[in-house]
């Protein structure tokens, strides 16, 4: 995967608007209250080893989501920032729903996130899709992250996500990772349902490019409409160094 940044010209579909209608954000962050919150950083969704890269490499590329996600761990492990991760994990039992979406039916067919046996059962799964990426590893599994458990289709209203949030005082939180349209979004809404303060990250997330349409396209568009607010990795960065 390329780490240099596109040309600004394959990303001025996705820029913001040069004369916006909706008011800026007012948001500020307090980092003793702010978590940062990571969706999916499998290697399925973001290596090009990953089943699923035929339909999100560009957008992964695109946005340099890799390096810049790998950014906001360090400087939120050195700001000392309650961090999460929301995966997605499938068990052999959940191939046998009776009831399956479009792209429910994808990823099972795709066999995403499908390398263990069950919850119980870890045997396979070092180093495969459902595995974290290589790079995360040493902020993820570090014995402070709260790695929750799978989110089985997009938002976390099943896994235990808003607890462990809540019991760390937090309530506003920077939101990263992917599916763009698809978890991210859904994230975004349960937590803003929930009364927390949202940000999303926009090139630390990345979305599925198919015929049906371009996900990040699809994400971007609702994170200005709903988020509290849309910001970059530099300006991210900066707000956890103490810089702006």
């Amino acid at each position: 995967m390329a780490a240099d940044k596109p040309a600004q010209s394959n990303l001025e579909k996705y820029a913001a608007p040069k004369n916006p209608a909706l008011p800026k954000s007012t948001m500020k962050l307090d980092l003793s209250r702010t978590a940062l919150v990571v969706i999916d950083p499998q290697i399925d969704f973001m290596s090009p080893k990953g089943k699923a890269w035929p339909m999100t490499g560009e957008s992964v590329t695109e946005q340099n989501l890799v390096p810049n996600l790998l950014r906001l761990f360090k400087a939120a492990k050195a700001a000392n920032m309650t961090v999460a991760v929301s995966p997605h994990w499938y068990w052999g039992t959940d191939h046998n729903w009776k009831i399956q979406a479009p792209v429910e039916a994808m990823q099972h067919s795709m066999k995403l996130f499908d390398d263990r046996k069950n919850e119980l059962d870890v045997a396979g799964f070092e180093n495969s899709g459902s595995d974290f990426m290589p790079e995360f590893k040493p902020y993820i599994m570090d014995g402070k992250t709260f790695l929750c458990s799978p989110h089985k289709l997009y938002g976390p209203q099943v896994n235990d996500l808003n607890l462990q949030l809540r019991k760390q005082l937090v309530d506003q939180v920077i939101l990263t990772g992917m599916l763009a349209n698809l978890c991210v979004e859904s994230h975004m809404r349960e937590l803003l349902e929930q009364g927390f303060e949202v940000a999303v990250v926009r090139d630390a997330v990345a979305g599925p490019k198919l015929p049906e349409g371009d996900g990040y396209m699809a994400a971007i568009i609702n994170y200005r409409f709903m988020a509290n607010a849309v910001w970059t990795t530099d300006e991210v960065v900066a707000m956890m160094e103490g810089k702006a």
